[in-house]
């Protein structure tokens, strides 16, 4: 079993056909809070991202460039390593599927599948998507008009016959509902949980694993005129990184029962369905969890490059700041809804919620110590009923803020913190300690402790949403580097009297709405 301070979370690997886009960059960011929330919570982090850079759609995308495969997802691959600096991701490994590491890691499966005896040899012929790179049944089929069948998805499929290895997927069915009723919580959120369990109870068929009519993949052990059905080629990766098909290595063993996927709601069938029946069969354990999270619309529509409305998320964050998209993503909607993103709701967000609740009470709080206690954080006296009850909500905190993180509800971790913010901006105005520098000024003190030790608390929980942030404002309370995990957090390790601080300065700047409308 592993430690219990371990913690593996990937995203998805990211198809290579195309450039990033904002729902790369939601799933990627929510990934990093998450990885950054466990590593400042003790525990030891393993965090995957990369590309998914075989298959059809990616073939004939190389084709209308102009370049070979190879070329052509060398140069999309680096666009995605870009994104993750862009936003300042902190994940451990990025892997790519044309690595060798991983090429020996698919055929291992493969073989184990094989041994399993749930590889067969057969003929294909039905429907499939290339830009799914996904095989449909007739019933999920809808009229695109003019002859042109279409998936669920919307993409166009065709008629495909060819030789094809067969996954037994129609013997899992039984163990695959056996194994979600044993663990309910196996896939978030529940609705999504409802779809899955759905689907497998009307009946598995057995999945084509392999194709002949193009060569850019991985190669079939035993027989190279197949290769490799490209999502069981991809979701293997998972298992690449943690040294698969070394079962004994340290790392498979501390990290993979812990695996987390976070993915989006369209490639839950992938990772719930297909890829548990392909661990089981092998003989591995499936992931602890798989977590589907929703789309995001453009002012109500879907992102299309047809209406050049897709959101771009590099010249977001040049405009907007990093930590200001990483906040609103992240809060705009209950992780796992499907969203709706405005430049409008974009800029109410850092108006609203950092720029007045959180920089303005960072700001006077931190300008009534620098100008009223020496610029040193002041000595309290003792504490009033209302001290107390600010100081109960700031404890309790940690506690809540995990719980939600436990649950992959990003959106309800900051909630909680914005709670305590409220009540802090509440505390501040009530207790008015620029009133009390004249009439009370231990009184004042004690007000002032208060509310830094409320910041101090604030500052830490917020680094995984907002890292910069929050190491500004640890900096601007003279919080020392190592006292900045959450160990540093509870009643008795209040923040220290007497610390010097430097003259604050601004944490979030206002935006005005004129200069960035959404035209």
């Amino acid at each position: 079993m592993p430690a219990i301070d371990s913690y593996f979370i990937t995203t998805p690997i990211y198809y290579v056909n195309d450039v990033p886009h904002l729902g790369h960059a939601y799933t990627t960011i929510a990934c990093d809070a998450l990885a950054r929330f466990m590593r400042l919570d003790g525990k030891k982090v393993l965090f995957l991202t990369g590309t998914d850079e075989h298959g059809q759609k990616v073939e004939k995308s190389a084709q209308a460039a102009g370049q070979s495969p190879a070329d052509f997802t060398n140069q999309v691959s680096q666009r995605f390593r870009d994104l993750t600096a862009k936003f300042e991701i902190s994940n451990d490994d990025f892997i790519r599927t044309t690595e060798q590491r991983h090429i020996e890691a698919a055929q291992a499966i493969w073989t184990a599948l094989v041994k399993s005896g749930d590889i067969y040899l057969g003929s294909y012929s039905g429907w499939y998507s290339v830009r799914d790179e996904a095989f449909f049944s007739e019933v999920e089929l809808t009229d695109g008009g003019v002859g042109e069948r279409l998936a669920p998805s919307g993409a166009p499929v065709e008629w495909v016959e060819e030789p094809s290895y067969f996954f037994r997927l129609s013997r899992w069915q039984k163990p695959l509902i056996k194994f979600y009723e044993e663990n309910a919580n196996f896939i978030l959120p529940q609705s999504r949980r409802n779809e899955v369990v759905s689907f497998v109870s009307g009946g598995l068929q057995d999945l084509s694993v392999s194709r002949t009519s193009f060569k850019w993949g991985v190669p079939v052990p035993e027989n190279e005129d197949h290769i490799m059905y490209v999502w069981l080629d991809a979701l293997t990766n998972y298992l690449t990184a943690t040294g698969y098909p070394d079962l004994k290595s340290n790392v498979f063993k501390t990290f993979w029962p812990t695996a987390l996927h976070v993915v989006g709601k369209d490639i839950l069938r992938f990772h719930a369905v297909y890829w548990p029946a392909f661990l089981m069969s092998a003989g591995i354990v499936p992931p602890s969890r798989v977590f589907a999270h929703g789309w995001w619309t453009v002012e109500g529509e879907k992102m299309s490059k047809s209406i050049q409305n897709v959101v771009e998320p590099f010249n977001l964050v040049d405009v907007f700041g990093l930590d200001q998209v990483r906040y609103f993503l992240l809060r705009e909607v209950p992780f796992g809804n499907d969203g709706d993103f405005s430049k409008t709701a974009l800029i109410h967000r850092i108006n609203s919620d950092l720029s007045n609740d959180l920089g303005n009470l960072v700001q006077r709080v931190l300008s009534m110590i620098h100008r009223n206690c020496d610029a040193e954080i002041p000595v309290p006296a003792s504490f009033s009923d209302d001290d107390q009850i600010l100081l109960s909500q700031v404890d309790d905190l940690l506690q809540q803020v995990r719980d939600s993180m436990k649950q992959q509800a990003c959106h309800d971790a900051l909630e909680k913190i914005w709670a305590v913010i409220r009540t802090s901006n509440i505390y501040v105005d009530h207790e008015a300690p620029w009133a009390l520098k004249k009439t009370d000024p231990i009184r004042m003190n004690t007000v002032l402790y208060t509310l830094a030790e409320s910041l101090r608390n604030i500052a830490i929980l917020i680094q995984p949403f907002m890292p910069n942030a929050g190491g500004k404002m640890l900096n601007q309370l003279g919080v020392p580097a190592g006292f900045r995990t959450f160990s540093s957090l509870g009643a008795n390790k209040r923040i220290l009297a007497g610390q010097a601080i430097p003259k604050p300065v601004g944490v979030f700047p206002r935006f005005v709405a004129d200069e960035f409308s959404d035209g």
